[in-house]
């Protein structure tokens, strides 16, 4: 395809409403990730308790689980007669099909990507560290804020990219649990295998947006590995 021809389909309206629909609801992903999965991270490698390895299994579980079954899984939990689905739907809360449910397929399938990486970080933070911080008087939030996280960093945001990745190729789950509806629900995955039917020219588009993207991030990623390792770009 010549470079006009997908300048012109990169404005097609499935291309930018998906493009937009991907880049939001994959941020809310990896800021949901990153909210709800420093915390289990840390407690994953700073405690030792009764059941904490079948938590660990769990968290993992959505790495080797098939898209397809993930988004069969979070539609008959949160499906109108699912598990979770009828107490929800009782209050007016309706998950399925919905923007909503496209952020909880992504985070679902992508944060374990990030938890791993923050639970390796966080094992390679020295404790001789954080119990200085204590000595001199910092508490928990503070020892977290400014040495943990901190030392960890490399692993944070490696992880964070990853997830973030993860999030934004998200295909099974997503159409599982949200379908593909324009501006809706329809991701960028979703709107390429709907594309090859009738635009192929807009699948195309789509595809070499998800590959500039990608390499972008990875690009940064690198020289921000870099950045920390000699302290200058």
């Amino acid at each position: 395809m010549a470079a006009s021809g997908l300048w012109d389909a990169i404005g097609r309206p499935i291309v930018v409403e998906a493009l937009r629909l991907s880049l939001v609801t994959s941020l809310l992903a990896l800021l949901l990730a990153l909210g709800l999965g420093s915390p289990l991270a840390l407690l994953l490698a700073r405690r030792r308790f009764r059941g904490i390895g079948l938590l660990d299994s769990l968290v993992d579980l959505p790495i080797v689980l098939p898209p397809a079954v993930a988004g069969l899984a979070l539609l008959l939990t949160f499906g109108r007669r699912g598990l979770l689905g009828t107490p929800l739907a009782a209050v007016g809360i309706e998950l399925p099909f919905t923007t909503a449910a496209v952020v909880m397929a992504s985070l679902f399938v992508a944060a374990p990507f990030y938890v791993r990486a923050a639970r390796a970080g966080f094992l390679g933070v020295p404790r001789e560290l954080e119990e200085a911080a204590r000595v001199e008087g910092a508490n928990e939030w503070q020892v977290f804020r400014f040495v943990s996280v901190p030392v960890a960093a490399p692993a944070l945001f490696g992880g964070a990219v990853l997830c973030w990745a993860r999030a934004l190729g998200e295909f099974g789950a997503t159409i599982m649990f949200a379908g593909q509806f324009l501006g809706r629900t329809q991701t960028m995955p979703l709107a390429i295998y709907a594309a090859l039917e009738s635009d192929v020219d807009a699948a195309l588009a789509l595809s070499v947006l998800l590959l500039a993207i990608s390499f972008l991030l990875l690009v940064l990623f690198r020289r921000w590995l870099a950045q920390t390792a000699t302290g200058q770009w």
